[in-house]
């Protein structure tokens, strides 16, 4: 449940500075989170995988 309320604040807080920021650079921050979920969602695929076969 901490988790959960800590995830909330952090998120309210990153969308209350994105409303302050210019939009180009609201766009490049958002693209590198977005590679880098999708780096980490690959790497839990794989590892998931592996595990599946051994």
């Amino acid at each position: 449940m901490i988790f959960l309320v800590a995830a909330l604040l952090l998120l309210a807080v990153l969308l209350g500075a994105v409303a302050y920021l210019p939009w180009p650079v609201t766009l490049a921050l958002s693209a590198v989170i977005v590679v880098w979920l999708a780096v980490f969602t690959v790497r839990e695929r794989r590892r998931r995988s592996r595990a599946g076969r051994a």
